[in-house]
């Protein structure tokens, strides 16, 4: 099923889409319902807040691993610069020196400026001045930018953090405990750089503070990816969209996790003993993110053969007057005994399971080669290379290209290269974080059913071969506003 609301476009919007598979079995125990939720920003330039919305951190890794090759920390100044030159005028800004402890390296005091011509100049020389020196202690980087930035009080405060190593001074600073502090207060996205990073640790930061994690092979390319990310940063102009969703006596609310373009941990606020259950997003653009809905439900003295209302999904864009947002969705269910019904999934619910099974595989084949069984490594490297290619992870697919020699895509036949190194699996892991919108339209999978919904049309975004009746393109997420 795929249900959609509309309606006249004013200077932004925010639309919302449910994808699911209504019918579940009346004799299933502790059934549970899954759903896509569909979010899409549009026009968000003119009907954001008021600018400038940003406050900016850079915290730069100044450990001693950080010193060899020169390079490395080269790559840093010239990344950190690169950020510091693309801060329009009145942004507050500071640049955090990371080791062991943290420390406010420009302005000279625990304080933010704004940019301008003069403190973007000063900034670029004391980045230039930083010397590598010390422990990793992550938590301290990002409590300090924690404390710069709730002075700011910015609608949208972001941590751009870089790092070569792992948080092997943690008992300093927990970060688990520095996350629960940080979490909802600012966005945080996090690079490797070098080879003794854990993709896993970076990817725990970015998951609860709703970043992104990457990492880059030659230091060179560090600054041009700044530059890029910097640039998405800044079109960013609604600081919080919050997703509600209420449902009906007899069932509950389970988790909402967004699953593209990357996995977030998103966590109910303000609940209190409501069933309605309130998840903030933060610091939105013109962009599609997805989201993986699981509702409990109970089907006892429930109607079976026709469709209830589940649960009702909302958008709201706190203080975004602007911003037109579409009407509440419904979420179903249709509970049968028929097995031929109830034993299908949604496809898009099947293509991000999927995706969570690549992680997996490349999280048991990176545990595998750190013990030195490399045969075993291999064959979770199988597991990942089918799955990729059934998903069309294709960046997955080229970082795995890099381990593996793949003789069959299809079946996971791969041959582990010679020289892999243990850094290559800390790549692939921050490539697998990163998922595909949803399946391809003309596959198999995406045409059961036949009806109305398998026919399809061209995007006229990619020119890929979408269904008929979309309002999204599952392949690049373009918005087919004119369909029914």
């Amino acid at each position: 099923m795929s249900a959609a609301g509309g309606g006249a476009r004013r200077s932004a919007s925010v639309a919302l889409d449910i994808s699911q598979w209504k019918y579940l079995s009346g004799e299933a125990r502790e059934p549970q319902m899954h759903a896509i939720v569909t979010v899409r920003a549009d026009g968000t330039e003119n009907g954001g807040a008021a600018s400038p919305v940003l406050a900016q951190v850079l915290a730069v890794d100044c450990s001693s691993s950080m010193a060899y090759p020169q390079e490395k920390l080269r790559a840093a100044h010239q990344a950190a610069v690169a950020a510091l030159r693309m801060l329009p005028d009145g942004t507050p800004f500071a640049v955090v020196r990371g080791a062991e402890s943290a420390s406010v390296v420009y302005p000279a005091t625990e304080t933010m400026v704004r940019a301008d011509a003069r403190h973007r100049a000063e900034a670029e020389r004391a980045v230039h001045r930083l010397i590598a020196g010390g422990g990793t202690c992550i938590g301290s980087w990002l409590d300090l930018s924690r404390r710069l930035l709730a002075e700011a009080d910015a609608p949208i405060g972001h941590v751009l953090l870089l790092t070569d190593g792992k948080n092997e001074h943690d008992e300093l600073m927990p970060l688990s405990d520095v996350l629960e502090a940080c979490a909802g207060r600012f966005v945080c996205d996090a690079w490797g750089i070098g080879d003794g990073w854990d993709g896993r640790e970076l990817l725990g930061v970015t998951s609860r503070l709703h970043g992104r994690a990457s990492s880059v092979r030659e230091e060179a390319a560090l600054a041009r990816e700044y530059e890029q990310l910097m640039r998405r940063l800044l079109a960013k102009s609604i600081p919080e969209l919050v997703i509600s969703v209420t449902p009906m006596a007899g069932a509950g609310v389970r988790y909402l996790k967004q699953v593209f373009p990357t996995e977030v941990e998103l966590d109910p606020v303000g609940t209190g003993g409501e069933a309605t259950r309130r998840f903030v997003t933060r610091a939105w653009g013109d962009e599609t993110r997805r989201y993986q809905l699981c509702l409990s439900a109970d089907p006892v003295g429930r109607p079976r053969g026709e469709d209830l209302q589940l649960a009702v999904v909302s958008l709201d864009v706190p203080g975004g007057d602007a911003v037109e947002v579409t009407p509440p969705l419904p979420c179903l269910v249709h509970w049968t005994d028929d097995d031929a019904l109830s034993g299908h999934s949604d496809i898009h619910v099947e293509h991000f399971e999927q995706h969570q099974r690549l992680g997996e595989a490349v999280a048991a084949a990176t545990d595998a080669h750190r013990n030195g069984e490399r045969d075993l490594a291999q064959r979770h490297l199988g597991t990942a290379v089918r799955l990729a290619h059934a998903i069309g992870a294709d960046q997955s697919l080229g970082r795995l290209e890099q381990l593996v020699e793949i003789d069959d895509p299809a079946a996971g036949r791969v041959r582990l290269r010679p020289g892999v190194a243990a850094v290559d699996f800390e790549h692939l892991i921050t490539a697998s974080s990163h998922s595909t919108y949803g399946p391809a339209s003309g596959s198999a999978d995406a045409m059961i059913g036949g009806g109305p919904d398998a026919a399809t049309a061209r995007c006229p975004a990619c020119d890929g071969r979408v269904p008929a009746a979309a309002r999204f393109c599952p392949l690049c997420g373009h918005g087919l506003s004119g369909r029914p």
